[in-house]
């Protein structure tokens, strides 16, 4: 069934890539990496391009789901798990501290995006820095798909798993460094 959902998509080129990379973001769908890896192989002089693309897409689909998250997800939270809204509480503290970590980690690696899109809106993570870490983690993973496709076609396939962890990995600990640096200095 996804495979043909791809296939729809791809049918649409450039606007199938803009729309599976949107839907994907706060709704079940594939990820928009195999569409866009075709598409770079197919035209690497637009690879680019196709980052670009699946980028301010995913974010916008990233803004729906947090939208979805804010002012639908969390009265229905409410409604369905109040007997449990003590642990809520906790969690929603945790996700205020730690939740850009979170976001840009399920926005780097091939963690589904989506579900950190809702609960970002469910958890009142700040709009603007969730757009921020949205369209940074999403562009660093769509714009790394495509650099590496660009310079190295399909060789470098085999090894997209490991890059994305790497990345995200180091991006934590760069943000953990900042944070703690940040902190001890107030």
């Amino acid at each position: 069934m996804l495979e043909q959902i791809q296939n729809i998509f791809q049918q649409y080129g450039t606007m199938g890539l803009a729309i599976n990379a949107f839907i994907e973001s706060f709704f079940i769908a594939p990820p928009p990496d195999f569409l866009l890896i075709a598409m770079d192989l197919a035209a690497p002089q637009k690879a680019l391009f196709y980052a670009l693309v699946c980028t301010l897409a995913s974010a916008l689909g990233g803004a729906t789901g947090w939208s979805l998250g804010k002012f639908g997800g969390r009265p229905l939270f409410n409604i369905f798990f109040k007997k449990h809204q003590e642990n809520f509480n906790k969690v929603e503290a945790l996700y205020e501290r730690y939740g850009t970590i979170a976001v840009i980690f399920a926005a780097i690696t091939p963690v589904p995006y989506n579900v950190f899109a809702l609960s970002s809106g469910i958890l009142n993570m700040n709009f603007a820095a969730f757009i921020l870490i949205s369209i940074f983690g999403r562009g660093a993973r769509f714009f790394i798909v495509s650099i590496f496709l660009m310079f190295f076609g399909d060789k470098v396939m085999q090894y997209f798993n490991y890059i994305f962890i790497a990345a995200a990995v180091v991006l934590a600990v760069f943000y953990y460094i900042i944070y703690k640096q940040r902190h001890k200095i107030k």
